[in-house]
């Protein structure tokens, strides 16, 4: 593959997660914490919903099959985003993953690792392996193994890398079952990055030349690849943590979030991933499953780059205050959605004493009357995909943007891949829809890739050393406390900038049928099967 090549299948990755992502809320539930968000009254939920029990004695035998968000086009790390919704449930089944998030206890804990100690300076962390873990290719799964996935991981720059080099000296096999990180500042929550596509160690047999195999140490191999339609998984006999309980995982593509609904009720499948609000409203009261409330899963995106209208601040806030999250829940959620300008909602542990801005039109008109007394011919083009959803959005927006004296100008993508191109490759657009559906785990990760001037997957072209200044203090801060501090004042300095539009929050769901049991969670909505089986 190409380097080219690369970098789309990477991008579309992301583009999958943003470009027109479906968000969802939750509604009252035993597991739900009363709250409300700067754009009004909601619920939120995290956790696993219904109350169907482990289901007792293991049952040995079937294929659990599962319509996921995003189909996936390659099952290697580097290219395919580590993450729920496109394709992170998929590698785990096949690589494993050093560390696990355990969403009962809220911290993390080894999984193909057996122990990881942080050092008392806060300066090193050591990873201890298990004894006799193989990958698939029979060869063992060791520390240079180790060092060597992540080395090609962050080689070719796949999710979260720049986060990584950044903050981590350097990775070090000190002996066969030992690897010792020595990071450049604190990190308390640095076991996170191994639970995502860092900790997914792949074979040093799966690359020969340009050709990639998917060979891990994870409980399932791969039989069958249909890139965008199904993947066919067979279990491992040799599993370090002892054969799985199903015979065999199927991934299927399923396009739309209503269909997965009546192919769960059917047991046409046996899990469905779902965002949008009302089809999680509905699910989550009929299926148990596994529910994740995130921030910012509706931004809007903005070419700060030089030359561009957004490189003005003027035109960004003018465009900020211009847009009310609440008329787009209306037009594009039927009034279901978690609109509001906070990156973090006051459900989130994350939010603190400031507040989203408030929009206010009489002010945007103001901005966008200086900003063309300067020159600004007031033409902005929107960049959106062909999609009914998106379509709302962005007629939504620019309904609000021309009353206050903009000229927007609509031009939409055939499909997502034609999206990659358009804002993450070409980086040619004005404005578009997206979302950075950031977990209260470790929102430091996203928000470095969101933000940061050194990351590959901001789009935004927006370089601002207070910025990195501010990524960094959240990155090493101390203890909750201090982060949350951090990240308000990332707040204060987004709500001057505008380098991005918050515009509300969201519910991701798993849903599963009643036979379906042992099913576990990790971080942002990845799923292992290690230990799942069906009655």
């Amino acid at each position: 593959m190409s380097k080219y090549s690369r970098r789309v299948s990477r991008m579309l990755a992301m583009v999958a997660i943003g470009a027109v992502a479906l968000t969802g809320c939750a509604g009252n539930d035993d597991n739900d914490e009363n709250s409300s968000g700067s754009g009004g009254a909601t619920t939120t939920a995290f956790g696993i919903l219904g109350d169907q029990g482990d289901g007792g004695t293991p049952v040995s035998g079937g294929t659990l099959s599962y319509a996921t968000y995003a189909p996936v086009t390659s099952l290697d790390p580097t290219v395919t985003q580590p993450a729920g919704a496109t394709g992170g449930s998929e590698m785990a089944a096949v690589y494993d993953v050093l560390m696990r998030y355990d969403t009962e206890t809220q911290t993390f804990e080894p999984q193909l690792a057996k122990s990881f100690e942080e050092s008392s300076d806060h300066l090193t962390w050591t990873l201890k392996l298990r004894d006799g873990v193989t990958f698939s290719d029979g060869t063992p799964l060791n520390a240079d193994a180790v060092v060597a996935s992540i080395d090609r991981y962050n080689q070719r720059r796949g999710a979260n890398s720049q986060v990584y080099t950044q903050m981590v000296k350097s990775t070090e096999a000190t002996d066969a079952s030992t690897v010792v990180f020595t990071l450049n500042q604190p990190w308390r929550t640095f076991p996170a990055m191994l639970a995502y596509g860092h900790g997914m160690i792949v074979a040093p047999s799966s690359q020969q030349g340009d050709k990639f195999t998917p060979i891990g140490a994870g409980p399932f191999t791969v039989t069958n690849l249909a890139p965008q339609q199904e993947l066919d998984l067979k279990a491992r006999p040799d599993y370090w943590g002892g054969a799985p309980n199903l015979d065999g995982l199927k991934f299927v593509a399923i396009a739309a979030e209503q269909p997965k609904v009546d192919a769960l009720k059917t047991n046409g499948v046996d899990m469905i991933y779902l965002r949008n609000a009302e089809t999680v409203n509905a699910a989550k009261d009929e299926f148990p499953g596994y529910i994740e409330t995130v921030s910012m899963s509706m931004v809007g995106q903005l070419n700060n780059a030089e030359g561009r209208p957004g490189s003005d601040p003027r035109v960004r806030q003018a465009i900020a205050y211009a847009v009310d999250p609440e008329v787009l829940n209306q037009r594009a959620r039927n009034g279901q959605g978690m609109p509001g300008t906070d990156m973090f909602q006051p459900w989130s542990i994350w939010h603190g004493d400031t507040s989203g801005i408030t929009p206010d039109a009489a002010k945007a008109k103001e901005l966008v009357e200086q900003a063309k007394a300067d020159g600004f011919d007031g033409r902005i083009t929107y960049v959106g995909v062909n999609e009914p959803n998106a379509q709302q959005i962005a007629l939504a927006v620019q309904a609000q943007l021309n009353a206050v004296g903009f000229d927007v100008v609509l031009e939409t993508t055939s499909n997502i891949t034609d999206m990659v191109k358009r804002l993450y490759v070409d980086r040619n657009y004005d404005m578009s829809f997206g979302a950075y559906s950031i977990s209260d785990v470790a929102p430091e990760i996203r928000l470095f890739s969101s933000l940061s001037s050194t990351s590959t997957n901001n789009i935004l072209g927006y370089k601002n050393p207070e910025m990195d200044e501010l990524l960094a203090k959240v990155l090493s801060a101390p203890d909750e406390s201090a982060q949350k501090a951090a990240i308000n004042e990332i707040q204060q300095l987004v709500n001057t900038d505008q380098p991005f539009l918050a515009w509300g929050a969201g519910t991701n769901f798993v849903a599963w049928g009643d036979n379906v049991y042992r099913v576990s969670p990790t971080v942002d909505g990845i799923m292992l099967f290690d230990k799942a089986f069906k009655k």
